[in-house]
């Protein structure tokens, strides 16, 4: 199996010190990104109105208004609702209704499979549509993932204030608050709701009384009413409704000759079930049947269904009619020279998602060879037991495939639009769905699902990153097909199309959803597998990466240190697996400041897998630049530097100068060059990385755009200050023209404009971007985000530098007592926080202050980061800066001739920081 675990790599970049002889310049080192120049600023596209979100059923042929249910619907709407809020209605009538409470106006329609409920909810969107609604939401509700999905699309396409992008359950909040503020009209429809309690916290609400809602249902639920929502129960057909149905069907197909004296007697025997009536149609108008003769065939079949479908077994109320209805059918299909193909076709179609699959499932080799061993070489007799035998004919092609997937639509068995984009283009009924899997045999079952599995897995290679609405289709698949064929999927190990949902699930951010997907998976592991077996030991991997991504890292610890354990008793100290565990481990130490602890397992990681696997392996490749970045952020710079050109050497020579991952090391070489003074080298490295990103992956890939940031950086830190502002100016409109202002990408962007805009001496321009990144990184982002804090921290600068020493130092404090509640104590983040805030109180005057905290700045970075990491080296810079201002020469001296001598060892004699440390010194030994 491939793709099961997931190796979280540690990043490289941080905050960093920069020049300024008081304090960080934080930020200045973020990533960044080059773009060409005949790119141009382009504004942000706006919201094209009306804004359509999901697919709306199409409606049936002969569908029947059913005026007495609408009556109802529109009653219960106007007793919750009773004004709907236009655009040029007045703020006081907007007033009212926000004092009187009136909330959305949501009706539940709740009723038995295949009664028409979903058509009804059709009838009413397009509807509003016509009606000049803004938004128009259809969300498949049976599956908490699949609404999240069409929620966070809608974010997208509204420009939802929060939404990113990247975080499938963040952006679905994001999008439910639009609704709750917006004055837009919308509708939101949420089709069959299975799960109350998990549809609880994402019902839509509409305060402003701009929007109602409508959901169907099968249960009969109290805790689907209540909050402003009412049930409406909807029923079969009245005998009149089914009566008009069948002669308006087969009129409208010109054979109303069918319609005879036992229309009604057809349309009771059906139950008035608007599903049975839509296959009988279908039969009679393909066989040429009338309703006498489909009523005799009806009768005929229903009375030798008894053994496989027994009347007490009929927990729908309306499964035999409908399994009736479908072996007639099948009948009819069966006659044809794809009838054999059909009946396979349909048999897979029911263990998927009702709601719809991928029609390129049906180009894949699974499913040719699949209809291939399903082929018969001539159509049975009616009447005669259907058997699947394997034939030594020609190889079902894609054609062959997607003909048999149209006769099953024209006998109603499943709706097929080829046209369509494809992602849900093969869609059953779900009553049709549990009528064909009742049909078959054990042994079927588990070929139909092998078949399945196999053929997600084909088409999912990896659309998480490019294609985040098939990836959720993908999965909504997957959980339909455990659902039904749970076992099988468990038959042998656990089958990968389980990983691969579980790695989407991790992929698209959806928190709490991979959290809970992947404890069961280890439950589910342990109990069938055992807890040694290797995709138990999987499953617990991948645990751990959603606790991490989670945010949870000591529970990812935890997890990790016993994996590591596990892996060296069952596969040993060396085995691949056991070393990808560990460097787990040391990212998950990594991110929880714990860098010692990381780099002494990278170390131990890198040094086992060379022997095991050898130097140009590319997991040795990719380990070692893991070490390198941990050895970055404890200053061990000439290290990172001596192992990533190795690595980059490496990199060429296995994979090409252009691999992405050769680029990638290449970006953290230059990040590494930056950091030791090499400014003339970072830019150059920088310029190839950008140049072939841009040709490999074009100029507007995040890949392409997150390497502008990084060489803007670069020219800012070489002097080249118009060169970056002119660079970064132009990312950013890109970044806001392809991705939104709100992506972190974006933010970043911007962010390191604005510290350009400072170097560069426009003050003014600097906060006022700042001030904005810093409200969109709180709204996005949170208060408390590590990339929020680095923005308030470098606002603060920014005011600091335009002399607003009050109000940087009042900003300063609090980003220092906010981020005690993000990082350890220890952690450099908060060091380098303390020490911009020591600068504000220098600057203000307050040397005692400030000394206080850069005498433990520099302490704890002693101890933290060691002696020779540049944040320790500036902690006493500063420090000894502070003791001349307050009049302590000798102690500045003293302290300042070991920066100079620690500058030199570390940086360079000839680095500008050296430099200014060296006139620092003399300065002082002149006033001595």
């Amino acid at each position: 199996m491939i793709g099961q675990s997931i190796a979280v790599s540690a990043s490289a970049d941080g905050v960093a010190a920069g020049r300024d002889i008081k304090g960080s310049a934080l930020g200045d080192n973020s990533r960044v990104t080059y773009i060409d120049k005949q790119f141009v600023t382009a504004e942000y596209a706006s919201v094209q109105w009306p804004v359509v979100v999901g697919r709306v059923p199409v409606l049936a042929s002969a569908f029947q208004p059913r005026d007495g249910l609408r009556h109802a619907i529109d009653a219960a709407r106007g007793r919750s609702q009773s004004i709907v809020l236009a655009s040029d209605h007045t703020e006081s009538v907007e007033t009212a209704r926000l004092t009187a409470g009136i909330r959305t106006s949501v009706q539940v329609m709740s009723g038995g499979g295949g009664v028409g409920k979903s058509q009804l909810a059709a009838v009413y969107a397009r509807e509003a549509i016509q009606t000049g609604t803004d938004l128009l939401l259809w969300a498949p509700a049976s599956d908490l993932q699949q609404l999240l999905t069409v929620y966070a699309q809608a974010a997208l396409l509204v420009q939802a204030p929060g939404c990113t992008g990247r975080d499938l359950e963040a952006d679905a909040r994001a999008f439910v608050d639009w609704l709750a503020a917006t004055d837009r009209r919308w509708l939101v429809v949420l089709d069959d709701i299975t799960a109350p309690d998990a549809i609880e916290p994402w019902w839509p609400d509409s305060p402003r009384g701009t929007g109602w809602a409508l959901a169907t249902t099968r249960l009969k639920d109290p805790r689907l009413t209540g909050g402003g929502r009412t049930r409406i129960d909807v029923d079969v057909y009245t005998a009149e409704e089914a009566i008009a149905y069948l002669t308006t069907r087969l009129t409208e197909e010109g054979r109303s000759h069918l319609v005879d004296d036992k229309a009604i007697v057809l349309a009771q025997a059906l139950g008035y079930l608007p599903l049975a009536l839509g296959h009988a149609a279908a039969y009679m108008i393909r066989e040429g049947a009338s309703c006498r003769t489909y009523l005799q065939q009806f009768t005929d079949r229903s009375a030798r269904l008894d053994d496989l479908f027994p009347h007490w077994a009929d927990t729908e109320r309306y499964g035999r009619q409908i399994t009736t209805t479908l072996l007639l059918a099948l009948d009819a299909t069966d006659q044809s020279p794809l009838g054999s193909l059909a009946r396979a076709a349909l048999h897979l179609t029911a263990v998927l998602d009702p709601e719809g699959h991928p029609a390129a499932m049906w180009d894949t080799s699974v499913l040719a060879s699949y209809l291939t061993g399903r082929r018969l070489t001539y159509p049975p007799r009616r009447g005669v037991t259907w058997r699947w035998r394997r034939t030594g004919l020609q190889p079902v092609t894609g054609e062959e495939a997607r003909a048999a997937l149209r006769l099953l639509d024209r006998y109603g068995l499943i709706a097929y639009d080829g046209s369509v984009d494809g992602l849900r283009a093969v869609r059953i009924h779900a009553l049709t769905a549990r009528a064909v899997r009742e049909t078959a045999t054990v042994d079927q079952r588990r070929l139909i699902a092998i078949a399945a599995a196999e053929a997600l897995v084909d088409v999912w290679s990896d659309p998480d990153r490019t294609h985040h609405e098939l990836a959720g289709v993908l999965r909504a698949n997957t959980d339909v097909l455990s659902a039904h064929a749970r076992n099988t999927l468990w038959t042998s190990g656990c089958h990968t199309v389980l990983f691969y949902a579980g790695r989407s699930l991790l992929k698209a951010r959806l928190g709490s959803a991979a959290l809970a997907y992947w404890e069961n998976m280890v439950i589910d592991s342990e109990r069938i597998l055992g807890n040694g077996h290797p995709d138990t030991l999987t499953s617990r991997n991948n645990f751990a990466a959603a606790y991490q991504q989670a945010g949870q890292t000591s529970e990812a610890i935890k997890l990790l240190k016993q994996l590591v354990a596990d892996r060296e008793e069952i596969s040993g100290d060396d085995h691949p697996k056991t070393l990808l565990s560990r460097a787990n481990l040391a990212a998950c130490y990594q991110q929880a400041g714990r860098v010692s602890e990381a780099i002494e397992l990278l170390e131990q990681v890198v040094s086992n897998n060379a022997s095991v696997l050898g130097n140009d392996h590319p997991d040795t490749l990719t380990f070692r630049i893991n070490l390198a970045a941990s050895y970055q952020e404890t200053g061990r710079t000439s290290e990172a530097i001596e192992l990533l050109e190795r690595v980059v050497s490496g990199s060429e020579y296995i994979l090409g100068a252009n691999h992405p991952r050769t680029l990638i090391a290449c970006a953290k070489l230059a990040n590494s060059y930056h950091h030791a003074g090499q400014i003339r080298e970072a830019i150059e490295l920088s310029e190839r990385v950008v140049a072939e990103y841009g040709r490999v992956l074009g100029n507007n890939h995040p890949d392409t755009l997150a390497a502008c940031t990084d060489l803007a950086s670069y020219y800012q830190h070489a002097g080249r200050t118009s060169e970056a502002i002119e660079l970064l100016e132009q990312s950013v409109a890109l970044h806001e023209h392809l991705q939104s202002e709100d992506r972190p990408d974006t933010l970043n962007a911007r962010l390191v404009l604005a510290i350009s805009y400072r170097h560069g001496g426009q003050a003014n321009s600097s906060i006022e971007l700042l001030e904005k990144v810093v409200a969109d990184s709180q709204r996005v982002l949170g208060k408390y985000h590590p990339e929020t804090l680095n923005a308030r921290a470098n606002l603060a600068i920014s005011y600091r530098s335009d002399g607003r020493i009050s109000k940087a130092t009042t900003l300063l404090e609090r980003v220092v007592a906010d981020s005690k509640r993000v990082f350890d104590s220890d952690h450099p983040q908060i060091l380098s926080y303390q020490g911009s805030l020591a600068t504000s109180y220098w600057q203000a005057g307050r040397i005692s202050e400030a000394i206080v905290i850069e005498e433990k700045v520099a302490s704890d970075c002693e101890r933290v980061l060691g002696n020779d990491h540049i944040q320790t080296v500036t902690a006493r810079n500063n420090l000894a800066m502070s003791y001349h201002q307050a009049g302590r020469l000798s102690q500045a001296v003293d302290l300042l001739k070991k920066v100079v001598a620690d500058r030199e060892r570390v940086l360079g004699r000839n680095h500008p920081d050296t430099l200014d440390a060296r006139d620092g010194l003399a300065h002082l030994l002149g006033e001595g």
